[in-house]
């Protein structure tokens, strides 16, 4: 059974989203501060992690950051604020989703479910190796020169596509369809663009590009040629 953490202060939401939660199949971990969350996040205990921005210990911005280095599970900011600057850069540290409230739970469920789907839906087979970036698809495993590469589910997805696409140029609305499935309409092209470049600066350096830009079209996955 999947295990979502609701890390959310506001004891009445937090109870009506683990009661809808565990309605949904799930199981449901309640904390009400970052401090008992961490343990959960260390331990890889979950599978998905719904973050208040606000909490009585500390910020979620600030802390979503400080578990980017070790957290591999997809990530929904929970908040009160609606303003676009903060949604960016809740997508900047890695977010999957963004939920201002309040909010429709049912509506809120539709989202964890259709993120816990795309993460689901990764294939997984055997190993790729490419210049300095080796990729096990089984373990979900990213290394550049011998280094672990830690991407959001977001960034992952769109690593497997680029690697199954050699040499083609990908549109963004194909992109856009391989990332989001069915429920397209909770993503823009501005929160796809923002996952592009987290995810070339992280595989690339002055040596490989791997993923170039097609003016006017879209991105191609070029491998260890530079061209």
């Amino acid at each position: 059974m999947k295990k979502i953490l609701v890390i959310e202060d506001d004891e009445m939401l937090n109870a009506g989203m683990c009661f809808n939660i565990q309605k949904e199949g799930y199981e449901p971990i309640s904390v009400f501060d970052l401090t008992s969350a961490q343990p959960y996040i260390k331990n890889q205990e979950i599978d998905l992690i719904l973050l208040d921005v606000n909490l009585p210990d500390g910020n979620g911005f600030d802390f979503a950051k400080k578990i980017s280095e070790y957290n591999q599970k997809p990530l929904i900011f929970l908040t009160a604020h609606e303003l676009d600057e903060e949604v960016i850069k809740g997508f900047e540290l890695g977010a999957d989703d963004y939920i201002t409230k309040p909010f429709n739970v049912k509506i809120a469920m539709q989202r964890i479910n259709a993120i816990l789907r795309r993460v689901e839906g990764i294939a997984k087979t055997s190993v790729y190796v490419c210049g300095n970036l080796y990729i096990d698809f089984d373990t979900h495993m990213v290394k550049k020169s011998g280094e672990i590469i830690h991407l959001t589910p977001t960034e992952y997805k769109l690593l497997y596509t680029f690697v199954k696409n050699p040499n083609i140029a990908l549109t963004r609305s194909l992109l856009l369809e391989k990332l989001w499935d069915n429920e397209g309409n909770f993503v823009d092209e501005h929160t796809l663009t923002i996952n592009i470049s987290r995810l070339k600066s992280k595989i690339s350096d002055d040596q490989y590009t791997y993923i170039k830009t097609i003016y006017g079209m879209g991105y191609q996955w070029i491998g260890d040629s530079n061209d």
